[in-house]
């Protein structure tokens, strides 16, 4: 009898470890809170030639970290479907990157020819909404939908100006390994919408404005959240997100030069830290 009391004694001690170290309590306490992270978005963009207007291959780049900050805000509650999940996020980055490219001439110069620093401001603005599903007691499963707008102030030549919307579909999912501790990981596809470019003039460039073509938009992410209250979170995360810029038309200008933009493609990696404010 004394060695089954044990043995039942002991079972309900490691339930009870297993409920202290996994909870989807945790999960949600970490989807009510403001936010606050330092970030630094490393910058990874080539433009192609189309072989016609320039010549084809990569006509410049532009790589570097660009520091900054974010806030978030993020909410997870039974109002309409059971554990509507809500977010909004804001960030905003300055700085600089290296540009590699060429002369526009005339006369024009290859790739790799003009090397030096560009001055970029990234901006991002995007809402989610979702519904979690209980997996299991210490794993939630949210799929998502997201639109966002982006926008770089480039600084090459007099500064060049692209902005483009977005819409994506996508999942989070989100585990509770110990007490306290989520991690979490998710993935989006969608497309860009509303793709254009300001380009400024200055001497020896007549500026245009033009739409761009849209893509498909890829991003992936992970991160992990540590309460160190009820009300004080710790966050890291990064953040990998992948589109184009399609040629643009030929735009007519002042002094019988012509405005047009080529191909492109864009690699952000973001990293960020911060804190949270849990309600």
């Amino acid at each position: 009898m004394k060695k089954i009391t044990l043995a039942v004694m002991a079972v309900a001690g490691l339930s009870g470890l297993a409920t202290a170290l996994a909870d989807t309590s945790d999960i949600k306490a970490a989807n009510n809170q403001v936010g606050f992270q330092l970030v630094s978005t490393n910058v990874d963009y080539t433009e192609t030639g189309d072989g016609v207007l320039t010549p084809s291959g990569t006509l410049d780049t532009e790589k570097g970290a660009v520091p900054g900050y974010a806030l978030s805000i993020s909410t997870m509650q039974d109002r309409w479907l059971g554990n509507d999940y809500i977010e909004a996020e804001y960030d905003n980055s300055s700085g600089n990157t290296e540009y590699v490219g060429g002369l526009i001439g005339p006369p024009a110069t290859p790739y790799g020819s003009a090397v030096g620093t560009s001055g970029a401001t990234l901006i991002n603005y995007s809402a989610r909404y979702g519904k979690g599903y209980m997996v299991r007691n210490e794993f939630m499963l949210t799929p998502f939908i997201e639109l966002g707008h982006h926008e770089w102030d480039r600084g090459a030549n007099y500064g060049e100006i692209y902005t483009h919307n977005y819409f994506g579909i996508g999942a989070l999912g989100q585990y509770s390994p110990v007490s306290r501790l989520v991690l979490s990981a998710n993935a989006m596809t969608g497309s860009t919408f509303g793709s254009y470019i300001t380009v400024n003039s200055g001497p020896g460039l007549n500026g245009f404005s033009g739409a761009l073509g849209n893509s498909s938009l890829y991003k992936v992410g992970a991160g992990a959240d540590y309460a160190f209250a009820q009300d004080l979170h710790g966050e890291i995360g990064v953040d990998y997100t992948s589109f184009n810029y399609g040629i643009s038309a030929v735009y007519p200008v002042g002094g019988g030069f012509v405005g047009w933009e080529p191909d492109s493609k864009t690699n952000y990696t973001t990293v960020k830290i911060g804190l949270g404010y849990g309600f």
